[in-house]
């Protein structure tokens, strides 16, 4: 079974050749490993080519777009996304393998990095206890920073839908009328501390109105993030 990763990015040059080594040190390395430049004025596009990876040029603007620039370009059976400023751990897609055998959509857990170390933990059990109300709610959360689906059955659905911040979360939903959709517990993504910029009241905030489905909040959307 082949795996396409995809990472959609504008102007992440602080941040692109972090999440690539990430990538290419996987104890389960991806057939292919894809960067959607969505019209970058920086070196995010050089950087990515000099590590080897495809780039997929996407100058129309959106996060969703790119997304989908990147599911259309992607030949593997099975498509995981992370973001450019995300960092997978080692074993994620060790971990993601084994359940696409009878899944279509899969999603882990995410942890913030740049923090004071007890606040990192506390990132990951927060929203592991986010994930876990929406879980119950039969809303799974499926952030595009940790997620991965079947490839053809994405399609079939219309891929991503043409929406800003929460195209991810729509798109598992769909999913989820399709077949299985799992959570893996062991396929950790660390992502930068940059979605709480603008302070820890306002991400807390969009977490409880995810509850109620109003948004897909700031690990979703990327709040604050360029792509």
């Amino acid at each position: 079974m082949r795996i396409s990763v995809v990472i959609p990015a504008r102007n992440e040059e602080a941040f692109i050749e972090g999440c690539l080594q990430a990538l290419k040190g996987q104890t389960l390395p991806p057939d292919e490993i894809i960067v959607v430049d969505n019209g970058s004025t920086d070196r995010t596009g050089e950087l990515a080519v000099g590590m080897g990876v495809k780039l997929v040029n996407c100058p129309t603007p959106g996060v969703a777009v790119a997304r989908q620039a990147g599911l259309e370009a992607a030949t593997g059976d099975w498509v995981a996304t992370t973001d450019a400023d995300s960092r997978p751990v080692a074993g994620w897609l060790e971990a993601l393998r084994p359940h696409m055998e009878h899944s279509v959509a899969l999603y882990g857990p995410l942890r913030m990095f740049g923090l004071p170390a007890w606040q990192e933990e506390l990132t990951e059990l927060g929203y592991g206890v986010f994930l876990k109300l929406m879980q119950l709610l039969g809303k799974p959360n499926l952030a595009a920073a940790n997620m991965a689906f079947h490839r053809q059955t994405a399609l079939e659905v219309g891929g991503y839908p043409l929406v800003e911040a929460r195209e991810d979360v729509i798109l598992g939903w769909m999913l989820k009328r399709k077949g299985p959709v799992r959570f893996v517990r062991n396929a950790l993504v660390h992502t930068s501390a940059r979605r709480v910029n603008k302070g820890w009241l306002r991400f807390l905030w969009q977490q409880a109105r995810n509850l109620s489905g109003s948004s897909a909040g700031y690990f979703e959307a990327g709040e604050g993030k360029e792509s």
